[in-house]
């Protein structure tokens, strides 16, 4: 920046509003209808300074509420597109609120939106690509990538949860014997769209549909519990079409199921013109989970829900597999990545965002922007870095071969003992889908119980997204019930590990490998660094000499593909 200026995202907007009574439920807390508006606005005024022209909200990814705010105290909203897309955007938003007596902030939760961009004459438009700056800008930038990917699959991920899983859709405690027939908890309520409800081209805003639903959602949550519940979750908001001024929107909401300490709520949109109401447009759905807390805090024991036959069951079978589903999406992939276990249990249900989540911790690294060279040799460099009680290698060289035909070598861990003595073999257990697949790798090192190793490794490739994009090629550990562990062998772990291959030129290729080392590596490191070095300049030199042997071979299968 010149003159020493801070630089700040072109793109970034920041709202604070002070929580008045106006804004208050019956407990002196803010809505979250109220939030969800300010939310919405902040995030389409970010797209818009992107975008240079009207936008709308196309959906709203899960939102986990961890605090409540209280009347008088500050909500800070600050919000900036992490990328563009062809006439998508996604805004990553982050909500704080502050206490201004004692200074104190708290962040209350942090939510992704994608916009859609809307020209004056075609309808949708094509964006500009962004240009991320700063390590967190690049990291946003890449990830965005995978939780498209995600959003894309969630409904097949639901589909397929239903149809090869056996859910638990018992109540998970006995002791409530209050059965509800769900029927009761029934609401529905019709809202006329007026202009203030809609923005500059008559559109209405995404944050006043989201607060309408929220509304409803509360009151049939309420009909249940005969208390009043608190909102914890939002699942992703989808908009399915627009609604304008002069609309009429039937909001219908209905408890699907009840768990032991929470119950979700299902809530639908339809919007219709006066003179059309037998036509009616679906413009939302949305999956809301609610808890009643006690005097302390903590959630109460709720009632059953008895489910309507027909519908009603599908309702509450979808519930338990939206449960699930949150869980392993919140476990996997909320959590800060130090907090995830080295081997997650990889079931049918967890494997896009066991995907996601190892990709992602990949990107990561590949973003992070302290690396230091720690040695060259025949222009084979290493880097390490240091952050916590983790020590990080990257690896990279550059050579005369399509990147395309690296990235399918280096994804096949079959091929990798022809060139990494470290491999004894690998075998190819389960081919999750076409960029996943888990496999099982004897080692060649010998563990302290002077065993050989084995390793369960779940690999996932991607293809560039955008032009300047590298092709990835990540590693992480699974558990899988068909692999236990053998008493013949150590089972390892690996945390982080992977390739990316950026096409330089027509001619050129850089191959960077990158490995995320556990605690327990760190103390043979520090006091070797030279031999490491020099072994993993032999690894790669063998490895150059394998992806120029098979490059021709791998071209003959690309063609005939």
């Amino acid at each position: 920046m010149e003159r020493g200026e801070r630089y700040r995202n072109p793109t970034e907007v920041q709202m604070s509003q002070m929580v008045l009574p106006c804004h208050t439920n019956h407990r002196g807390e803010l809505s979250i209808g109220q939030l969800l508006k300010w939310i919405d606005t902040t995030a389409c005024l970010s797209a818009e300074r992107h975008a240079g022209c009207p936008c709308v909200t196309a959906s709203v990814d899960d939102i986990y509420f961890e605090h409540t705010i209280s009347v008088g105290q500050v909500v800070n909203i600050k919000a900036k597109v992490n990328r563009a897309f062809n006439s998508s955007m996604e805004v990553g938003i982050q909500v704080s609120y502050e206490d201004l007596c004692s200074g104190k902030q708290w962040n209350v939760c942090k939510a992704y939106a994608t916009f859609v961009a809307q020209g004056k004459a075609t309808g949708k438009m094509k964006l500009k690509p962004l240009a991320p700056q700063t390590e967190e800008e690049k990291m946003e930038h890449s990830i965005a990538a995978e939780r498209r990917r995600m959003r894309l699959a969630h409904t097949d991920t639901l589909k397929d949860l239903l149809t090869n899983s056996t859910l638990q859709t018992e109540r998970e405690n006995g002791d409530c014997n209050t059965v509800v027939p769900a029927e009761k908890t029934r609401v529905e309520s019709v809202e006329l769209v007026l202009p203030p409800h809609a923005n500059h081209q008559g559109n209405t805003f995404g944050g006043q549909i989201m607060a309408w639903m929220e509304n409803v959602a509360t009151i049939a949550a309420s009909r249940l519990c005969h208390a009043h519940p608190t909102l914890k979750t939002i699942e992703m908001f989808h908009f399915r079409g627009p609604s304008q001024v002069g609309d009429r929107l039937l909001l219908k909401a209905i408890v699907n199921n009840a768990f032991k300490n929470s119950m979700e709520v299902g809530v639908c949109v339809e919007a219709y013109r006066q003179e059309m109401e037998v036509s009616r447009r679906h413009i939302n759905s949305a999956f809301m989970t609610f808890v009643v807390l006690d005097q302390e805090g903590q959630p109460s024991t709720i009632p059953m829900v008895k489910p309507e036959a027909g519908d009603g069951e599908r309702r509450y079978r979808e519930a338990s597999a939206r449960k699930k589903i949150r869980l392993d999406r919140k476990y996997i992939i909320s959590c800060e990545q130090t907090k995830v276990p080295l081997s997650v249990p990889w079931d049918q249900s967890n494997k896009v965002y066991l995907s996601y989540n190892n990709v992602s911790a990949l990107k990561t690294l590949v973003a992070k922007t302290n690396w230091v060279l720690a040695t060259e040799i025949d222009k084979v460099r290493m880097y390490t870095l240091e952050e916590d009680k983790y020590l990080s290698f990257r690896i990279e060289m550059s050579l005369c071969i399509d990147a395309t035909q690296a990235f399918f070598l280096l994804s096949d861990l079959r091929q990798r003992h022809e060139w990494d003595r470290h491999y004894a073999s690998a075998e190819l257990v389960q081919q999750v889908d076409e960029d996943d697949m888990i496999y099982h790798v004897l080692s060649q090192t010998v563990s302290q119980e002077n065993k050989p190793q084995d390793f369960v490794i779940l690999a996932s490739r991607r293809r560039p997204c955008d032009e300047g994009d590298p092709y990835v090629v990540a590693f992480r550990s699974v558990t899988l019930p068909t692999r236990p562990p053998n008493p013949e062998y150590t089972r390892g772990e690996t945390m982080c590990s992977g390739f990316c291959i950026w096409q330089e030129t027509a001619e050129l290729t850089k191959v960077s490998y990158y490995n995320q080392a556990a605690p327990g590596y760190l103390a043979y490191v520090t006091t070797n660094i030279a031999g490491l070095s020099s072994d993993f300049y032999v690894t790669f030199k063998a490895c150059e000499r394998f992806l120029q042997k098979n490059k021709d071979e791998i071209t003959v299968g690309l063609q005939n593909l």
